[in-house]
């Protein structure tokens, strides 16, 4: 039985704040490339392992789905064994199975949910400082809610990506766009706003700048109609200014095979 070309699908976590984002690049220190080096240190094989989203330096993950293909024998548990004893504590594999040959990640991921997380309250964050955008007033979440339904479906989001862009399409779906206040028994209850998004794909910091945006709404700053307006101008300059990159988690990626998600 031969176990030339294999492929080993992980599902990641891991805090962002010490790295350059995911993507690796000379002279920086990247989650892709501490994976790269980590898959090495086990087989002995120079593998780029390739993931779904491309997350941002600082930006931290729950559930980023990655996949390589190695030519050695070890089994999926074993992988995710070896890989956890080497990885720093800032990143974890929290599952591997193998795969079919040729599994893409970024084509087979059909649905992405991220959070960013604001603390609005009159004392800073201590212990969730480095996972958080830290403003200094209340916001007003009712105002969020109402400007955030602008954007759930189907359009041009060309006003929520940052330029210059080389995408061709700026035409996203969002499917779920969730405003809350966190009540959580924790130290963050009460003290944060979770913004949640929801889409089958996402425009460079468009998640961070819809964030940015919905806090204008939120401190007042903007009416919520403007949040409409802002999406209908299809330029960059109209919507709000791109959120710190500390407060966004991707949260879960929905593959083509998983079950659907509960209701």
């Amino acid at each position: 039985m031969t176990t030339a070309g294999r492929t080993i699908r992980l599902r990641l976590a891991y805090e962002g704040t010490r790295f350059s984002g995911w993507q690796v690049q000379p002279g920086r220190m990247t989650v892709q490339g501490t994976l790269a080096a980590a898959i090495a240190s086990v087989s002995g094989e120079d593998v780029l392992p390739k993931g779904a989203s491309r997350t941002d330096a600082g930006v931290h993950a729950l559930d980023q789905v990655v996949a390589f293909t190695t030519c050695g024998g070890l089994d999926a548990a074993t992988w995710m064994r070896a890989l956890n004893a080497r990885l720093p504590v800032d990143i974890t594999v929290i599952d591997a199975m193998e795969v079919e040959q040729g599994f893409d990640p970024v084509t087979k991921a059909v649905r992405k949910r991220y959070r960013y997380r604001v603390h609005d309250a009159a004392w800073r964050p201590v212990l969730q400082r480095h996972l958080v955008w830290h403003w200094r007033g209340r916001l007003d979440c009712g105002r969020m809610r109402e400007a955030a339904t602008m954007l759930v479906g189907e359009h041009d989001f060309t006003s929520f990506e940052t330029t210059p862009s080389t995408r061709l399409s700026k035409v996203r779906t969002i499917h779920d766009l969730v405003v809350s206040r966190h009540t959580g028994a924790d130290d963050a209850a009460g003290a944060e706003v979770w913004i949640e998004v929801e889409g089958n794909g996402f425009l460079h910091n468009m998640v961070r700048i819809i964030a940015g945006s919905l806090v204008m709404v939120g401190a007042g700053k903007r009416q919520a109609e403007w949040l409409g307006r802002a999406l209908a101008a299809r330029s960059r300059p109209a919507a709000g200014p791109t959120a710190p990159a500390q407060g966004l988690i991707l949260v879960s990626t929905q593959l083509a095979d998983d079950p659907p998600p509960r209701p």
